[in-house]
């Protein structure tokens, strides 16, 4: 079987996604589930690698040369865009490395839209960089949303016990409950079932947060936000045969579902569901948008300015992310 092509995007050169990424194809599992294609800077790569102890070589390809490449598990291939400076610092804010970790997404989009990689594995940007380069998005999320022309986009974070869509994210508490409707969850809702059933899982089992606690107890907490923003939703997929459970009390939700009761949560808000993810483990946690039209996996940390150049960085987010990203393919 041939195995899918990975994207994996470099992120902010000045951050810790050359060490990581460096770190990271150093693991003979990664060889094993994809071929991964760095879309970065060779040089950068190649000092990361020295940082790291890493006995990888680096090799500068480009864009043209992609469908000809050998894949072995002690080279790191890398479409070369030359875009950063060899004496660029380590841990500082920089326009060139915001300029250059927007190009590497864009040219991962491009490829990814074309049917030439699987998948894209983002390392981590800097958002204060990228807008010191005149690219004004809040992140990773929406400046994919906007390269691929998607009007709206889910965050799920997985680990490898449990997966979660939200359906409200960056936003503070009372202003998600007022965004909650019925369109919007079921929206949310369709956009996890597609992702899940194009990776192989059929009719997934899809679990829903309620708000309130005890999932509003029939009206006995709350002001009838279940019956009013989250019951509608999920009839409407049950009309369509799918397996939709809910509203359901969170505390209980996540326990059946860490278990492997369910495919997927549906969290209604930010906490409501990082909480849960972050406690079974940040080095474990990773970041997906959901209702692209190509697979998008990252991080779930940021550059960490303050370790990057040292060598420190733990590999292991990036690790999972990866194996999300071959298991999220299309099949």
């Amino acid at each position: 079987m041939q195995l899918p092509i990975i994207a994996v995007t470099m992120g902010d050169a000045a951050g810790v996604g050359p060490e990581i990424i460096m770190k990271s194809l150093a693991s003979p599992e990664v060889h094993k589930l994809c071929h991964p294609l760095v879309i970065g800077d060779a040089g950068r790569l190649r000092t990361a690698g020295s940082i790291v102890g890493t006995r990888l070589k680096v090799e500068s390809i480009s864009e043209s040369d992609l469908e000809h490449v050998s894949f072995t598990s002690g080279t790191v291939n890398c479409i070369d865009l030359e875009l950063i400076p060899q004496n660029l610092p380590w841990g500082k804010l920089s326009r060139e490395a915001g300029e250059a970790a927007y190009r590497y997404l864009e040219l991962a989009a491009r490829l990814a839209l074309a049917g030439r990689v699987a998948a894209i594995c983002t390392a981590p940007l800097n958002k204060e960089a990228l807008h010191l380069a005149g690219h004004k998005f809040p992140g990773h999320t929406e400046a994919l949303a906007h390269l691929t022309g998607t009007p709206e986009v889910s965050m799920m974070l997985t680990t490898p016990k449990m997966k979660v869509l939200h359906v409200t994210t960056h936003i503070g508490l009372i202003d998600a409950i007022a965004r909650i409707e019925p369109g919007l969850v079921e929206r949310t809702i369709a956009r996890g079932r597609d992702a899940l059933e194009r990776s192989g899982i059929v009719n997934p089992h899809i679990g829903v947060c309620g708000i309130n606690p005890h999932a509003g107890e029939n009206g006995l907490f709350g002001h009838g936000e279940e019956e009013e923003k989250i019951i509608p939703a999920i009839e409407a997929c049950r009309s369509r045969g799918w397996n939709v459970e809910g509203p359901l009390p969170a505390d209980t939700l996540f326990y059946c579902a860490q278990r492997g009761d369910f495919d997927l949560v549906i969290a209604m808000y930010h906490d409501q569901g990082h909480g849960p993810v972050k406690v079974l483990g940040l080095e474990s946690g990773v970041n997906i948008t959901i209702g692209l039209p190509v697979v998008r996996t990252s991080v779930d940390h940021g550059t960490a300015f303050d370790i990057a150049g040292t060598g420190v960085a733990d590999e292991r987010s990036l690790l999972e992310a990866i194996r999300q990203a071959v298991q999220l393919a299309p099949k």
